[in-house]
């Protein structure tokens, strides 16, 4: 993992005492010790960063130090040089398949919605309101509109400020004011395959058009191909979603994913079964690690591996998994220094699904 950090300088952070101590406005040396806190933070995560060299050969090298996994000056800058950075996979085209479809979701700090407006453009914006940035809204669902439920100010889908009640009384107030600059801020969003991703970098955010190729580019590098001839696609269609809240820090989650065959003959017997641990590979790209495997012998190929199993890691927090009719991705969203919410997305082939849903109904009965 490679975190690009900006220098904190003596000469900043001797300005920001000198503020607390020679301004005697509570509100300003509130803010200012705020602004301490912070800078201690920088500096604190560019020492832990420093203590792991990343040029070690991957022979010699040993896991990164415990703070990485563990202190709060780090995830901090997880987030803001890592999650905040480049294309991540939010969630998939068939949430928003129709017009005035949305979903909303959280990474970090930012409450995100992505929705499809009467056009079928797809959309994404924080989702709060610029009033007093209250949730917008929560899940997903259909929608002509986002109300904001505390004060009612309400938005259309391509986040423009529609009605602000009972603000008319405001000295100087414009309506076509407000509704050009305190429309929803945007987020710059983009699909691939069957997913959607958001990139909440200030840079991209002022491109007018996104290429597809580009994104591709960006988010798989020269291992884009690959993804294709796995059958990573959008012929798949939406089964369900499983969600759990795991009381560890995402990179263990994804650590344990990229641990790949080594722990597979051991902790997961069934699986090791239907494969052919021998053919076993990984391959490393720019932002991706790749792990396959035949499926068994033929006499005892499971039906639901298929021939072969195709796994992969998207840097930093996205897998997915390709195999037989099957396709499943997890996401460890970070909630903490300490805790990830990991969510599971089941994907078939159509023309599997009706036996699926077919077998779904006779095991509940």
């Amino acid at each position: 993992m490679t975190l690009l950090l900006k220098p904190i300088t003596r000469l900043s952070l001797f300005q920001t005492h000198f503020q607390i101590v020679n301004n005697n406005n509570p509100r300003a040396r509130a803010r200012a010790r705020a602004i301490s806190v912070s800078c201690s933070w920088s500096h604190q995560a560019h020492k832990i960063v420093r203590e792991f060299d990343p040029k070690i050969p991957i022979e010699k090298a040993i896991t990164p130090p415990s703070s990485w996994y563990t202190d709060p000056s780090f995830y901090a800058f997880e987030l803001d040089r890592v999650f905040y950075r480049g294309w991540q996979a939010v969630g998939y085209t068939e949430q928003i398949q129709e017009p005035r479809d949305f979903f909303s979701g959280r990474l970090g700090n930012v409450e995100f919605v992505v929705c499809r407006d009467d056009n079928g453009k797809i959309a994404a914006f924080h989702n709060v309101c610029r009033h007093h940035a209250s949730l917008l809204v929560s899940g997903s669902g259909k929608t002509s509109c986002f109300t904001c439920p505390y004060h009612g100010w309400t938005y259309g889908l391509n986040g423009e400020l529609r009605k602000a009640t009972r603000i008319s009384g405001i000295r100087d107030f414009s309506i076509n004011v407000f509704r050009r600059d305190f429309g929803l801020i945007p987020i710059k969003v983009a699909t691939w395959g069957p997913f959607v991703l958001l990139n909440m970098d200030n840079e991209i955010l002022q491109k007018d058009n996104i290429d597809t190729d580009n994104v591709a580019s960006e988010w798989l590098g020269s291992s884009s191909e690959l993804f294709r001839l796995n059958g990573v696609d959008t012929t798949l269609t939406y089964v369900c979603r499983r969600e759990y809240i795991i009381e560890c820090n995402w990179k263990v989650f994804c650590d344990n994913y990229l641990d790949g065959g080594y722990h597979v003959p051991f902790a997961h017997k069934g699986l090791a079964s239907g494969l052919s641990l021998d053919s076993y590979t990984t391959s490393i790209f720019e932002k991706v690690s790749i792990q396959s495997a035949e499926g068994g012998s033929k006499e005892k190929e499971d039906d639901r591996l298929g021939s072969k199993a195709f796994y992969a890691f998207i840097y930093p927090n996205f897998m997915i998994n390709r195999y037989g009719p099957w396709m499943d991705t997890n996401l460890a969203i970070p909630l903490g220094p300490r805790k990830c919410l990991v969510v599971f997305d089941y994907f078939l082939e159509a023309s599997f699904k009706v036996i699926y849903l077919l077998y779904d109904i006779i095991c509940s009965l």
